[in-house]
């Protein structure tokens, strides 16, 4: 109670009596109104104290900002009405397609719906992917835990699914070469930490390595951190999961939920009512919405906005080889951001950022001059041969996180059928494997354990990805081309995507019919074009392969459409 009246005599001296905060069920509740958003989060983390409380719901009412309500799709029929799965998984990101994956191994029918029209639409495609080696984080948090093990899973992962992973390490530079015995001393930290091989780079040798601003005397690496594309690995956890069972239902959502004596009974979606024995909440800036549904709300999320920008992959090693930051961007406590870094994707091109802003809207995806000029401004410090002109396109993400600044992943407080994987925020990508194996045990814990479910008897960790024509040496391609000609024709000269690769992506098991839908798969418009040349190709490929007429071909979800008329 004593701090309880020491935070509620800090509100009211910010806020003028708005606020109030109380305490239920072992949680801390904020109540009030506030005109503005920032002040709306800004006393959640004035209230924030994890050691105390087992959670902060924060109900102030913001009175003069209104989020848009949530996009949903078009699409309403029955055709998932009665269905009873044993999990449901709500959220088609890479932590609900992990989660997924792993319980495919298991004798269950695991059905995962997403409400956009494919999926990786919201964070985990929209992210930098880099996997972390956890540099900045606290030990004891579950952020550390899930990062440092999820980590370690990686290369294993991605070897499975058939997905890119770099692990080129990480450089984090200091400006001043007297820090450099600091920085030997400092590597105790790290192995404190749980980061292994952690060095000190010297100035001469970080300059051979990376073209970094003559300034800079030295650096950190962190040899545990690595580059994977994002959404191709959210989207090979997908396929993995059906190809062992599982079912993927997009544009699909959760609309409301029945519980019963602590028991969540039945889920109505846009496609009919499914009684599931379990759900499993992975629905990222959505989490705290479905907590409610449930009635197990004992967190909250308020989205925080980041902005990366993509250059032309031309300028490659003129920028940077793998991934390097500086000490002098890296976070700080009132930012609540890594600081952002300058990476060489694992498709070659050079990405930075993001910064971080917060915002009232879960799906506001714009992006703002000042993002750009603040995260080349940022960046630039450290690798100076950065400019503009090398950008080819941008990107807004929207990460979901919660006041205590950790993620979420635990079965429900009140209600007994549930598990969470909410809050998860960066590094929610180098964390998923984990989060995955976790939840998942988690939901079979529900059911009795490992020996009352009993294994998939057929599971195949093993995924085998598409053919990459450009990655091919010449008599591996001519192979290719002579079982198949469509590998023969090239559709997206920037990229070097054939005809074949891009009807192999409309062909997998999970569905795909959309110009970025298969962006994301096999990269056609992502060169310096970005598709103008081959967009009209790509378009016309899908409408023949769909059996559809080309003014229904969409850009990405409902509304999309890029022709008006034959």
């Amino acid at each position: 109670m004593a701090y309880l009246k020491k935070i509620n005599k800090k509100l009211d001296k910010i806020f003028g009596g708005c606020v109030e905060a109380g305490e239920e069920s072992g949680l801390l509740v904020l109540s009030g109104e506030l005109p503005l958003w920032q002040d709306v989060v800004y006393a959640g983390f004035i209230a924030v104290d994890r050691k105390r409380y087992a959670g902060l719901v924060n109900n102030i009412k913001c009175t003069a900002e209104k989020p848009a309500p949530p996009r949903m799709p078009a699409l309403k029929d029955s055709e998932l009405g009665g269905d009873a799965p044993d999990v449901l998984v709500i959220g088609g990101g890479v932590v609900g397609c992990a989660i997924a994956r792993e319980l495919s191994r298991y004798k269950l029918d695991v059905l995962l719906v997403e409400k956009e029209h494919d999926l990786a639409m919201h964070a985990s495609g929209r992210n930098d992917g880099m996997v972390h080696s956890g540099v900045d984080l606290k030990k004891g948090t579950l952020k550390h835990h899930f990062t440092k093990m999820g980590n370690r899973m990686f290369t294993d992962v991605c070897g499975e699914l058939g997905v890119s992973f770099n692990r080129c390490g990480q450089y984090i530079c200091f400006y001043h070469q007297a820090l450099a015995p600091l920085m030997f001393f400092s590597r105790l930290y790290w192995r404190w930490l749980g980061l292994r091989n952690v060095r000190v780079v010297g100035k001469k040798k970080l300059h051979k390595l990376e073209p970094v601003d003559h300034s800079i005397g030295g650096a950190l690496h962190f040899p545990a951190s690595g580059i994977v594309c994002p959404y191709n690995l959210t989207i090979a956890y997908a396929e993995n999961a059906v190809q062992n069972g599982a079912r993927v239902y997009l544009d699909t959502y959760v609309e409301a939920m029945t519980a019963e004596d602590g028991v969540i009974t039945s889920v109505s979606t846009n496609r009919g009512t499914v009684y599931p024995r379990a759900v499993v909440n992975a629905a990222g800036v959505f989490c705290e919405d479905i907590s409610k549904m449930a009635g197990d709300h004992f967190y909250s999320i308020h989205p925080r906005k980041g902005t990366n920008a993509i250059l032309d992959r031309k300028y490659g090693g003129a920028i940077v080889n793998t991934a390097v930051s500086s000490f002098a961007t890296s976070a700080t406590r009132g930012e609540h951001t890594k600081g952002g870094a300058v990476m060489r994707t694992v498709d070659g091109n050079t990405l930075i950022g993001p910064d971080a802003i917060e915002t009232i809207e879960k799906e506001d995806f714009s992006t703002i001059r000042q993002s750009i000029e603040v995260t080349l401004q940022r960046q630039g410090r450290t690798c100076p041969a950065l400019s503009e002109n090398q950008i080819i396109t941008y990107f807004t993400g929207v990460r979901a996180c919660t006041y205590e600044e950790d993620f979420v992943v635990c079965k429900g407080r009140f209600v007994k059928n549930i598990v969470h994987a909410a809050g998860i925020q960066s590094p929610g990508l180098t964390a998923a494997p984990a989060i995955g194996v976790d939840a998942a045990r988690m939901v079979i814990e529900l059911f009795g354990g490992e020996k009352t479910v009993g294994l998939n008897p057929d599971f195949d960790p093993v995924r085998v990805p598409a053919p990459r024509t450009a990655a091919m040496d010449i008599s591996e391609r001519a192979a290719l081309i002579a079982s198949n000609p469509d590998y023969g024709v090239i559709i997206c000269r920037c990229e070097e995507i054939s005809k074949g690769e891009i009807l192999e992506a409309l062909r997998r098991n999970v569905p795909c019919d959309t110009i970025d839908g298969v962006k994301r798969r096999v990269r056609p418009g992502m060169g310096r074009c970005q598709g103008s040349f081959c967009g009209p190709l790509v378009l016309d490929i899908i409408a023949k392969e769909k059996g559809l007429r080309p003014q229904q071909v969409k850009k990405s979800g409902d509304g999309s459409e890029l022709l008006f008329k034959k």
